[in-house]
């Protein structure tokens, strides 16, 4: 990896004005941000990188150069340089000096030129403007692509604002070489998407019964407005799990011992499942039941709220076809009529497994699992289901051993190496290195890899400041209750909550725990950013937990929490599943280099760390926070080893021990387990409501009258008038929220408002009419 996080080093000139910067508008390369997916970084990029790469071929762009991507709302953009446009994506108003622009061509524009985009036109949610040159802003970490929640990449890490200034990069006008999509090969737009995915990771009979895969597969699914970059959330029939529980992983049986996730993946937290996005996480505690086709990620970028999905299962050969034929048409500036797979291609859901490969428990060789994640990814786990440092180190062993081939050139193709607590992630160009080599050098490996008996690696005891049960961790616990889910078996305390289900007779014992426990750092980028999944090195300071469910909206940055066995310190803003215990100092710092951020490394974790929290108030942990980014406040660090053999002579010596707090802990969970069925809590089921007639059936539109519907599907957060209240054309009427984004509805017409058919806190599905407005 370069030294280098910040790159500004290059020369620009005006392009692009932003007069109105529309709902969400970024900058985004593609394949954005590549190879720090160990360390909770994902690539960013365009949601929709088929219509991102058609644009930019439209312009004479070489791959890789960056555009805009604009969801929902587009901005009015004044351009200030002789250059040559395209628009692609989803259909969508858009003028040039006032003339309407078609999508899907190129045109020169002369200095001065005025584009303005409206609204995207009933079907598909993103659109990409390319401009011949490509848009010049720093590299970070390697890339252009905005990370909002990171708050880097793209123009200051964020939405484009009213005036901002856009460079290209510098260079002589290329001339106009006229470009088309020809009509017959534009991608197509739907509110009804049939997604090709490969089954697996994880599947049936280990996780999912036949009869819940068959019956995902038969499915029709509908996306919740609570969808967004990071992932779209999915409204269907609950899932038939295999297990009741995930064990030490979690009290529900979508919980599991944390693994690397791919993009594209359809994750279950809990019983809802969620198609995980390009800015999504890359470390989970959560199943996999299937992976989207690589060719066909960039639908997930044209689902809006409301829309309906099937997923149609292919095999990876069907995949690479499908690859291939994208790339060689985008390269000739045209598409295939069947950008998804043809009927022929279907498999029936249970006719074969997400397992590749399996080498059984023999002699020293424990069990190894290859399961597929997609076409471009390869889960290695090692072992039974459980929490076991010698099934880490083998991991480590076996990563490091991987890294070697790489270094010397034999395994050209691989993109991302990202260790989980029992599993190894491997993503791969598959053009590059055909998924067939891998598995087959993975296989051969087991048999090179050194013994592990006394493996020692390099360990820092990292001390860091915990203001336990800090205001910010509550605030997250009340706004859960609040819009989530009130009644839960954690609320209103997480502490409490842990304090019962591992049987502790006070909070004070949590307390002492917590404080005493030191965690060896398993996995970074739990929930992004060098978030660190750690585990307690004394099983009896353990403390095993369920993870929220359905999970959180909303957790603060850098709140420390306990899910299943593990601890995790959130890398920043998020969504989230962990109890919360405390909040603590940051743990990525992403442009300044102090005395515990160096080499270009903004993260502060390494794999094998071990940290241990000493209490702060609340008060001294505010001030910690303003000094520690800025150097002016310097962790307590001491350098060490961990010696593998010495620390299972630790195990067996204080076997008894374990043993007992072990037994006590489990006869705590049985029984919180037990509540649960009596109180009716243990099958908890989102209360969404599909509706397939969601305007009322009284509703008729006098003659003269203006309906005014909604174009997208999402909750009425404020309403903004009265009935019989007189508006005037373009009035705001009321603010909707889908998506984690605000949408104004405004008035068509001048009048009264005759009827109001929503209220503030309202469901409404996208050409629902909220307001009739008479003449």
């Amino acid at each position: 990896m370069s030294e280098k996080i910040l790159d500004t080093h290059k020369t620009t000139v005006p392009a692009i004005e932003v007069l109105v910067p529309g709902i969400q508008t970024t900058i985004q390369d593609y394949p954005g941000r590549q190879g720090y997916w160990n360390v909770g970084v994902p690539p960013s990029g365009p949601m929709d990188s088929l219509a991102f790469r058609l644009a930019n071929r439209l312009v004479g762009n070489e791959e890789g150069l960056a555009a805009i991507e604009i969801t929902f709302a587009g901005p009015t953009l004044r351009i200030h340089c002789d250059t040559v446009i395209a628009v692609a994506g989803a259909p969508i108003e858009v003028t040039l000096n006032g003339k309407p622009l078609a999508l899907w061509q190129s045109y020169p524009v002369e200095a001065g030129a005025l584009l303005a985009f409206g609204d995207v036109l009933d079907r598909g949610c993103r659109v990409y403007l390319a401009i011949q040159g490509g848009l010049q802003v720093a590299d970070y970490l390697g890339s252009k692509a905005t990370f909002m929640l990171g708050q880097f990449g793209g123009h200051e890490g964020r939405i484009l604002q009213t005036g901002d200034l856009l460079n290209i990069a510098s260079r002589d006008y290329g001339g106009y070489v006229p470009r088309e999509i020809p009509q017959d090969s534009i991608p197509q737009y739907a509110h009804h998407w049939e997604i090709a995915v490969l089954y697996g990771p994880h599947g049936a009979p280990d996780f999912f019964t036949e009869e819940g895969v068959a019956g995902f597969f038969a499915a029709d699914w509908v996306v919740h407005h609570n969808s967004d970059r990071t992932g779209v959330r999915l409204i269907g029939p609950k899932p038939k799990w295999a297990r009741t529980d995930g064990g030490e992983a979690g009290l529900h049986p979508s919980n599991v011992h944390d693994v690397p996730y791919s993009i594209g993946a359809v994750d279950f937290t809990g019983d809802l499942p969620v198609i995980l996005g390009p800015d999504g996480p890359s470390l989970g505690g959560f199943v996999c039941l299937v992976t989207l086709a690589h060719a066909e990620l960039w639908k997930m970028g044209q689902l809006r709220p409301g829309d309906r999905i099937t997923f149609r299962q292919i095999s990876a050969k069907e995949a690479a076809t499908l690859e291939t034929t994208q790339d060689a048409l985008i390269s000739d500036l045209h598409l295939p009529e069947t950008v998804s797979p043809p009927a022929s291609t279907k498999i029936a859901a249970t006719t074969d497994s997400p397992i590749l490969h399996t080498i059984p428990e023999s002699g020293g060789q424990v069990q190894v699992v290859y399961r597929q994640g997609g076409d471009r990814n390869l889960l290695v786990e090692y072992g039974p289901m459980m929490l076991d440092f010698n099934l880490r180190f083998r991991i480590h062993a076996l990563m490091e051993w991987l890294q070697q081939a790489i270094d010397g050139g034999d395994l050209p193709g691989i993109v991302d190496l990202t260790p989980g607590i029992r599993s190894l992630h491997i993503r791969f160009n598959a053009k590059l290195l055909p998924r067939k080599k891998l598995l087959d050098t993975l296989i051969a490996a087991e048999k090179q890899l050194p013994s592990i008996e006394n493996m020692e690696v390099p360990t820092r005891i990292v001390y860091l400041p915990l203001s336990w049960n800090d205001s910010s961790v509550q605030l997250a616990m009340k706004k859960y209750m609040q819009s989530v889910r009130k009644d839960a078996p954690w609320n209103p305390d997480n502490i409490e909550f842990i304090r019962r289900i591992n049987g502790l007779d006070s909070i004070d014992e949590v307390r002492r725990i917590v404080f005493d426990a030191s965690y060896l750092v398993m996995g970074l980028g739990d929930v992004y950013l060098g978030a660190p999944l750690g585990t307690p090195v004394d099983p009896r300071h353990r403390l095993v937990t369920t993870k929220y469910n359905p999970a959180r909206t909303w957790t603060p940055e850098n709140a420390v929490g306990i899910g299943g066995a593990y601890m995790c310190v959130y890398g920043m803003e998020s969504p989230g599943g962990y109890q919360l215990v405390g909040r603590t100092v940051q743990i990525w710092n992403s442009y300044i280099q102090t005395g515990n951020f160096r080499e270009g490394k903004p993260w502060l974790l390494r794999f094998f760390d071990q940290i241990r929290f000493y209490p702060v108030t609340e008060a001294e942990l505010v001030e910690i926070r303003r000094e520690f980014p800025r150097g002016n406040f310097n962790l307590r660090i001491e350098e060490g080893c961990f010696n593998l053999g010495l620390y299972n002579n630790f195990l067996q010596k204080n076997a008894a021990s374990i043993d007992a707090f072990r037994t006590k802990q489990k006869a705590a969970y049985i029984a919180e387990r037990e509540r649960w069925k009596a109180e009716g809590q243990e099958n908890y089921t989102t209360s969404e409501i599909l509706d397939d007639n969601p305007i009322p059936g009284d509703v008729s539109i006098p003659a003269g009258a203006h309906a005014v519907h909604t174009h997208v599907t999402g909750i009425v957060w404020k309403l903004l008038v009265n009935e019989g209240q007189h508006v005037n054309a373009g009035d705001d009427l009321a603010v909707l929220e889908s998506m984690k984004m605000e949408f104004t509805v405004k008035a068509p017409a001048s009048g009264i408002l005759q009827r109001i058919l929503c209220r503030a806190g309202s469901k409404v599905t996208a050409r629902q009419i909220l307001f009739v407005i008479s003449g």
